[in-house]
C-alpha cells in the first residue's frame, strides 16, 4: 500500500493506493490549512483500511513546484513520516501531477500544466500520455520544468494540439494552444498514479533526498522583495 501527500498549492489531500486503484482519499480545499488538516487526513484514510504508517509500502508526495510553504509542508511530512518508519519516499512534480489529473477528469491526453508563480510568472511543463496512461513529460525542451515570465514559456512546436491545464493557463498568451481547465488542480489521487509507478521502476529514494523543488531560488527573498514594491 502506497501512501500519496498533496500540499504544494492551496489543498491538502491525502490518499491511500493499493496497486490498482485508490481505495482511501481525503481532500480539503480550505486555503493555507495544510499544517493543520494533513496529519488528521493520514489518520482518518489508515484507519478507514485498518492500517498503520509502518504497514506502507512507500510514501508518494508532490515534491514540488507549487506554493512555497505548500511543497516545504509535503516534503516536510513525507520525510518524517519515512524517516521514522524506515519507509521509501516516491518524489512526484506537482505539474505532472497537474497533467494526470487532466488526463483522469478530462480525457485530455496532451497537454501544458501550468501553474501561476505569482510575480509575473508561471511554472510550466508540456506532458503526453503513454501507453500505460502516464502522463509523461516530451522529450524536448518544453518538458523541462520552467518558471517563466508569461510570454517566454517554452511550448511545444505544435502547441495548437496542446491544451493549457492548470490554474496559470489563461496567463499565457504568446500561443495558439487553447487554454482549458483552468481550475484544475494535482490532488492525492494522481500522485498515488504516477508514484506507484515510479516505486515499480525503482525510482523511490530515502527520507533523507526527500526535498522540495522550488525552481525559484531565494523564493523568501523574492515574496519580500514583492511586498517592497507595493509599497
Amino acid at each position: 500500500m502506497l501512501l500519496a501527500l498533496e500540499t504544494a498549492n492551496e489543498w491538502c489531500s491525502v490518499a491511500l493506493f493499493d496497486g490498482q486503484a485508490v481505495v482511501a482519499h481525503r481532500e480539503d480545499n480550505r486555503s493555507r490549512e495544510q499544517t493543520r488538516l494533513i496529519l488528521p487526513m493520514i489518520d482518518a484514510v489508515l484507519a478507514e483500511q485498518g492500517l498503520n504508517v509502518a504497514s506502507l509500502q512507500a510514501i508518494a508526495f508532490s515534491r514540488g513546484p507549487g506554493s512555497f510553504s505548500g511543497v516545504r509542508i509535503n516534503a516536510a511530512v513525507a520525510q518524517a513520516l519515512a524517516w521514522a518508519h524506515d519507509l521509501p519516499v516516491v518524489p512526484v512534480s506537482t505539474l505532472q501531477a497537474v497533467a494526470q489529473a487532466a488526463y483522469r477528469q478530462h480525457q485530455l491526453t496532451q497537454v501544458v500544466a501550468v501553474l501561476d508563480a505569482r510575480m509575473n510568472e508561471v511554472y510550466a511543463a508540456a506532458y503526453q500520455l503513454d501507453a500505460h496512461g502516464l502522463m509523461q513529460p516530451l522529450a524536448n525542451e518544453s518538458g523541462i520544468e520552467q518558471l517563466a515570465a508569461y510570454d517566454r514559456v517554452r511550448l511545444p512546436v505544435d502547441a495548437e494540439h496542446y491544451t493549457l491545464v492548470g490554474n496559470g493557463s489563461a496567463l499565457i498568451t504568446q500561443t495558439s494552444a487553447q487554454a482549458s481547465c483552468q481550475q484544475l488542480h494535482a490532488s492525492s489521487e494522481d500522485i498515488a498514479r504516477l508514484g506507484h509507478a515510479a516505486f515499480q521502476a525503482g525510482q523511490a529514494i530515502s527520507a533523507d533526498q526527500a526535498l522540495p523543488v522550488y525552481l525559484r531560488d531565494n523564493a523568501w527573498k523574492k515574496i519580500a522583495e514583492q511586498g517592497a514594491s507595493k509599497r
